[in-house]
């Protein structure tokens, strides 16, 4: 039975394509080479932050992105760059009675947006910052399990990377929901691990509502 839905944020719930285009304008590399390099690490299997460093060895993102928010582009998303689906299928969600989180590997910053642009769509938003543990360690997937009032195999984990949303969503013992949107899970959606890890593989997240009344119909 799923009781709770908590979904990750990048490429989940937002479009990272405008916050990538803008990494690319403050490197001053033409944004097609920036995105070619970026899905050339991740099919790597690389960490996504060495694209930085194929650009400018000894980029330190923390930093630059501090220096961008001074030069008055800090990181910045919102209703804009949500995904068409997003809206709907939170309120279809919440329609069902399930129980709504949104937690990701996130900045402060980014956290404030979110709770700016979900607070009253979801019942929890937590970051990586907040937290102090960061996908896909499992200190993340604990303070998961520590807030959402359900048992850890009635949480379902949305998400669009096996590295950081499936793979260790399935070792804490939550199911998980793959969605086939952005660079990482159109690399990896064959993989033998987003083949055969994920509770659902979804085009959509329009199509969650109906998918877990299935499930959760098929467990009584």
């Amino acid at each position: 039975m799923i009781r709770a839905v908590i979904f990750d944020v990048g490429e989940c719930l937002v479009d990272e394509t405008t916050e990538y285009g803008t990494w690319a304008d403050w490197l001053e590399v033409p944004r097609h080479t920036f995105h070619a390099m970026f899905g050339a690490v991740i099919a790597q299997d690389r960490d996504y932050r060495e694209t930085f460093q194929e650009f400018r060895p000894g980029f330190d993102l923390y930093t630059e992105r501090e220096q961008r928010a001074q030069a008055g582009l800090p990181e910045s998303f919102g209703e804009e760059d949500l995904y068409p689906d997003v809206r709907d299928t939170l309120a279809a969600l919440r329609a069902d009675g399930l129980w709504l989180g949104i937690a990701g590997n996130q900045t402060v910053r980014a956290g404030r947006i979110l709770r700016e642009l979900f607070s009253q769509d979801v019942d929890l938003i937590g970051t990586s910052d907040d937290w102090g543990a960061s996908k896909p360690a499992p200190e993340f997937f604990e303070r998961v399990a520590e807030v959402v009032p359900v048992q850890v195999e009635e949480m379902l984990y949305v998400g669009d990377r096996v590295d950081n949303d499936i793979r260790p969503t399935h070792r804490a013992g939550l199911h998980t929901a793959l969605v086939r949107r952005g660079p990482w899970a159109t690399i990896q959606w064959h993989s033998e691990e987003a083949e055969k890890l994920p509770t659902f593989r979804v085009e959509s997240l329009r199509e969650m509502s109906g998918l877990i009344a299935q499930f959760n119909g098929s467990a009584c």
